[in-house]
């Protein structure tokens, strides 16, 4: 799964959740992609589920890159902790998504198959997705 090696701080604040995505707006690397018409947070499990069912759907054939990485700690406390005592301990990594954040892209297939495997990537995300292409 995808976590960052080293942070300069091991517990990060919540933030807001808004505005608009600033980086990632165009595809990059490859001729299809997947962008987001929403904002979340992706975990990195739902990032790992999105390109394995890529991958599986389109076999040997295509490339993929992964735009988004988690480098936000999520911290949580245990079931039975009373209130207070401190913040809880790291439990995982998310990515902030913002709307209009391309987060997967594909070459080397054709149109039809490069969407039909982002739509099934699609569903494994928390957030609403639709299909873009260079063209």
């Amino acid at each position: 799964m995808l976590m960052p090696k080293k942070t300069k701080w091991r517990k990060d604040q919540k933030r807001r959740r808004g505005g608009k995505a600033s980086r990632n707006l165009n595809i990059s690397f490859g001729s299809y992609g997947l962008k987001s018409t929403t904002a979340c947070w992706v975990t990195s499990r739902q990032i790992e589920a999105a390109r394995r069912v890529m991958t599986q759907y389109v076999k040997k054939g295509g490339q993929i890159w992964i735009r988004i990485f988690p480098d936000k700690p999520v911290t949580i406390h245990g079931g039975e902790i009373p209130m207070g005592k401190g913040k809880g301990a790291v439990d995982h990594y998310v990515a902030v998504i913002k709307p209009g954040t391309v987060m997967f892209e594909m070459e080397g297939i054709n149109k039809e198959t490069a969407k039909k495997a982002m739509e099934l990537a699609g569903h494994k995300l928390p957030v609403k997705c639709q299909f873009i292409s260079k063209e």
